[in-house]
This record gives C-alpha cells, structure tokens and sequence, in this order.
C-alpha cells in the first residue's frame, strides 16, 4: 500500500516543483503549458459542484469515480457497462466519471444525479447493513428504481438482494453521515 500511495505523492510533488520553477512542457499542437497544466487530464465538461459526500475511488488522492466505468452504459443498450474514455471526462462534484461516447457524456451533463451511482460508488450493502465504507464493484450493479447501486461482490449482493429495500433505507440515513473527505482504507 505505501509503494502505491508514494508513487503519487511523488508525482505530484515533482509536478509542484517544476510549476514552483516555471518548468514547461510542450503540448501536441506544439504550445508550451506549465507542468501543472500538462499534469491535468483533459476534461470534456466541468459541471462544478461539492462533493455531498465520499465517492470510491482506488486510491484517496485519485479523481476518477467508478473505476473510470461509463455510469450511462448501465442504463441504455444491453444494461451491460463499459469502460469510459479519457476523451470523454465529466468533472462532478469534484470527481472525474468517464464516458465511452460524446452521447453519454452529454446525457451524464443533463442529469448527472439520474446517473452517478448511489453512495458515491461505495457498497450498498455495506452501507445498509453496518454504516461501513466499502468498494463498489462496478461489474457489481443493480437498477433499482432508476438508481445505480454498487455492491462489493457477487456474495455481498446475494445478501442485499434479500432485502434491497431495507438496505436502502438504512443507507440513505447511514451514507450522509459520512464526510466528502472519507475514504475506505483496507
């Protein structure tokens, strides 16, 4: 764990550094940016906000939400959810959610809350049933009434499906108690 939390921290001490410094770097098109510039992902669309609460992410530093899952995938097609895109980030609350295609970008920019998962992408079960942070899988999910739920695995969601209902509604009282700032740590 520490060799992967070194690693940015480092990086983004260097990345400071170099800024501190004035230090460039070149861009495709040939303009030069700062290295803080150079450092930041590209995002499609920034809709702002703050954080209501925590959002999974692999590491605490890390932006990306669901494991960089396109959040619309889940509700249109096949039901079956794809990796998002780099080209296509969406900026909400604070946290990066990726896209496969400018379609679902742009139905995420609509309404970001109809999509993003609930908990933040942690473990409704977890969450219903002990008020505990837990990864959400994102190969993990289920619809229920036009909400995204995560769960950690597929023996945690054979617990919640015998009652999503109950879960539900402990972990609509449990997640708001917890802070933005918070994150699982195993």
């Amino acid at each position: 764990m520490k060799k992967s939390l070194f690693a940015p921290i480092f990086a983004s001490a260097l990345v400071l550094g170099l800024s501190a410094c004035g230090a460039t770097a070149e861009t495709a098109e040939g303009d030069t940016a700062t290295a803080v510039e150079a450092a930041q992902p590209a995002v499609y669309a920034d809709l702002g906000g703050e954080p209501t609460g925590p959002v999974y992410r692999m590491a605490k530093a890390d932006t990306l939400a669901v494991s960089g899952f396109d959040v619309v995938s889940y509700f249109t097609g096949d039901g079956v959810p794809v990796e998002g895109s780099e080209e296509f980030t969406v900026r909400y609350q604070g946290y990066d959610y990726r896209f496969a295609s400018e379609d679902n970008a742009k139905a995420f920019i609509e309404d970001p809350a109809k999509y993003a998962p609930a908990y933040g992408g942690y473990c409704a079960w977890a969450i219903g049933a002990n008020d505990a942070l837990a990864p959400g899988d994102p190969n993990v999910y289920k619809i229920v009434d036009g909400t995204l739920y995560l769960n950690f695995s597929e023996d945690v969601a054979t617990r919640w499906n015998k009652d999503i209902p109950g879960f539900i509604e402990k972990a609509d009282v449990n997640y708001p108690t917890h802070t933005p700032d918070e994150h699982y740590q195993d």
